[in-house]
């Protein structure tokens, strides 16, 4: 038997651990500050790019692709090599991976805080992002495949099968979700509209969750957990069924991020009746990573890496059952748009993600650089001040959802609303906020332990090496089972086709719910009264996005008397015919707004964005001083707006098209006349001219800066669609 001598690839591990490290602290500290922000609105005060709509991506982005991923990509590619008995396939690829991985992220870093996004959730970044992130997604995989194809170990470990279902659905998820049409270099528009967008949003969003997020830190449960432990995995077969029933039901379930909403109810349904089943494998996976453990319960006790892993195998076990429990409609009819969906997101962020690369770490960096962890007693701090943190961030916001529900859908016994006023809820969970901010403290005190007792173990320990290893050459068999092989051993030597069958897996449910909302137009009836944006409101409705004003606020009346009462109908399909893309939401920190058009005049919109807390008092919204700045709205790429959108279905005529100039300056001249009402506004406006005139530069007239688009948009939202009039919220 020939015997192989070979390196094992430790230095690009390393690259992505110290980049694991380092945006773990950026995204953390943006997260905290964000955090801050809800206790101290305008402590940004005039900084568009530090505002909390363009930041709150930027978090989000930062921690799921950067930290997580980076960790992710520094996991397989330590336990790919080992378990196949094989250096990476290509070095040249694993370092075009890694840095065009952080120049993505760095290109996210620049772009969101600049107010260049999407708007959609987990996939704001741009097209020309989106496409460099699926050309180095396709270099990762040929350099994991190519792995696999030069092993010298026949049966693939079930750590890799999970590393091979997140290649392929990830890149899958990816594109179908980016299909836009750009305008411009860092303006697009996205393909689907309205309920066909929110569809295929969150099939992206719940399994960009489950199969970035979920999937890979299974893999690296099943490699890490057995290795710091030194038992092996508990059970095989349970392994089996773990992985093939997760990847089938998991991709189904996005639509229960939709309950209530316009989505068609078969839809709904079906997200829902797979949620409730997704709960058999979360749970079979968390049983044998726990379980792994039986005999160790001793070392657990005294050594940090376990710890963490208890936790986070733990925490994905509280993650994985509230999942389902909130699919259930009468529990999702109570915590949706709340700050319970918060909660029930950094249990797994937190917990299972956070602690399991803690641990990863932990037991990762003394290996590699044949030393021991400087401080056992540091690394213990930091296991408690982390567990610490995630209960005073996650319990408080628990309890803030269930007060929001409560105080929301509250009735007095003449019928009207208990809590008619929108802050009055606001007000209730500002302690639950500060309680938040402190967790998030501890959490992140917690993360800079772990960056000085890492720092101090490279620093005392050897350099990290590429790693001298032997393994007996892989013999050739033929393709045919063997007598008595069973089919699972027998697929788990035939990487094609394993990835062949996950990929089926995969497709069936996205195909089953995506294609008949897409493809049959009846699915998605049309409301004659609703019109296309004008070229002003569409402009408008571009800067809402930018401001990221969808991250606080909803576009979507559920079929509740207490939402229906509070902010008119209920939402209807047709109406969101020609939203590219939709503006549903997530989290109510501020009311619904999609039948607001109309409620206040153009003054109080102009007020409220300068000062939110001169017309609210007690609101934690921040003030938008930017778009009120002496500059012109750029109106430069109002026509190829137009024409894309005209492409993606919306009825714009050539002369709407050619004539959208003269359409922006008649509807400003309005918006502006009747901001004239305002003495104040008169006199704030006639100074300001004064002080132009007098330093010798340009003054612009308020119809043409952005501040009057987003009044326009804003007041057009609902009035397609005739309503009474409504309550003040």
């Amino acid at each position: 038997m020939e015997i192989q001598q070979f390196y094992y690839d430790n230095r690009i591990v390393k690259k992505f651990l110290y980049a694991t490290i380092l945006f773990g602290v950026v995204g953390m500290a943006v997260g905290l500050l964000l955090a801050i922000l809800f206790l101290f609105p305008n402590l940004t005060d005039g900084i568009s790019w530090l505002s909390f709509g363009r930041l709150r991506p930027l978090h989000t982005n930062a921690v799921i692709f950067a930290f997580v991923g980076n960790a992710m990509f520094a996991g397989i590619y330590y336990s790919l090599q080992r378990l196949l008995k094989a250096r990476m396939y290509s070095d040249l690829l694993s370092n075009l991976h890694f840095w065009g991985w952080q120049l993505i992220i760095v290109s996210a870093a620049i772009s969101l805080p600049l107010g260049y996004t999407t708007s959609k959730e987990y996939a704001e970044l741009e097209w020309p992002i989106d496409i460099a992130i699926a050309l180095v997604w396709v270099i990762f995989g040929i350099n994991m495949i190519g792995t696999i194809l030069r092993r010298r170990e026949r049966h693939l470990y079930v750590a890799i099968w999970f590393y091979l279902a997140t290649f392929v659905t990830v890149a899958v998820l990816h594109i179908f979700n980016s299909i836009e049409l750009p305008v411009s270099a860092l303006k697009s528009y996205s393909a689907y509209a309205g309920v066909q967008d929110a569809l295929v949003q969150w099939w992206y969003g719940h399994n960009a969750v489950a199969f970035f997020l979920t999937t890979p830190f299974l893999g690296l449960m099943y490699y890490f957990v057995p290795k710091a432990a030194n038992r092996p995995v508990y059970s095989y077969r349970l392994s089996i069924v773990h992985f093939w029933s997760l990847i089938f039901i998991y991709i189904w379930a996005g639509p229960h991020h939709l309950l209530y909403s316009a989505l068609p109810t078969w839809a709904q349904n079906l997200g829902v009746v797979f949620s409730v089943m997704l709960i058999a494998p979360s749970w079979g996976g968390m049983i044998n990573g726990l379980l792994t453990l039986r005999g160790a319960w001793d070392k657990v006790r005294v050594e940090p890496v376990l710890k963490f892993f208890v936790v986070a195998i733990t925490a994905y076990g509280m993650a994985t059952f509230e999942g389902p429990m909130l699919s259930l409609k009468n529990v999702n009819a109570i915590a949706h748009f709340t700050d319970w969906i918060i909660a029930h997101v950094h249990v797994g962020a937190m917990g299972w993600n956070g602690f399991l690369i803690f641990g990863v770490i932990y037991w990762l960096v003394p290996r590699m650089t044949k030393g021991p962890l400087f401080s056992t007693k540091l690394a213990n701090v930091h296991f408690w001040l982390g567990t610490l943190g995630i209960i005073m961030y996650t319990l408080p916001m628990y309890v803030a959802g269930f007060v929001q529900a409560s105080m929301w859908k509250q009735f007095n016994p003449d019928g009207t609303l208990t809590y008619g006023n929108f802050l009055e809820t606001v007000q209730q969970i500002i302690p639950m906020y500060w309680m938040r901010a402190i967790g998030g403290t501890l959490y992140l005190v917690g993360t800079l332990i772990l960056v000085y007792n890492i720092y101090k173990t490279v620093t005392a320990n050897a350099a990290v090496e590429d790693e001298l290893a032997e393994a007996p050459a892989l013999e050739k068999v033929g393709r045919a089972r063997v007598r008595g092989e069973k089919f699972h051993p027998w697929l788990e030597r035939r990487p094609v086709q394993l990835t062949l069958l996950a990929t089926v897996a995969i497709l069936i449910g996205g195909i089953i719910q995506i294609v008949p909302t897409i493809m049959v137009k009846s699915n998605i009836p049309t409301i004659a009264s609703v019109k296309p944006y004008t070229p002003l409101e569409l402009e408008g409705r571009d800067l809402y996005i930018r401001e990221g004003c969808v991250s606080c606020h909803s576009q979507m009346v559920r079929p509740f008397r207490s939402e229906v009462e509070r902010y008119g109908p209920q939402s209807k399909a047709g109406e969101f015919v020609y939203d590219h893309p939709f503006l549903w939401g997530s989290k109510r920190t501020g009311p619904d707004l999609l039948r607001v058009g109309g409620k206040y005049n153009d003054n109080w919109h102009f007020n409220h964005l300068w000062d939110p807390q001169s017309t609210s008092a007690g609101s934690i919204m921040p003030g938008y001083k930017w778009l009120f700045d002496n500059k012109p709205m750029d109106y430069s790429d109002i026509q190829s707006k137009m024409k894309v959108m005209r492409r993606l279905g919306v009825p714009y005529s050539d002369s709407d098209i050619r004539n959208a100039g003269q359409s922006i300056e008649m509807q400003g001249m309005q918006i502006e006349k009747a901001l004239y009402q305002d003495p104040d506004f008169v006199k704030s406006y006639e100074d300001s001219r004064e002080a132009a005139t007098a330093q010798g530069k340009p003054f612009i007239p308020m119809r043409r800066r952005e501040i009057t688009a987003l009044i326009a948009y804003i007041q057009r939202l609902g009035t397609d669609i005739k309503v009474k009039d409504n309550p003040k919220q």
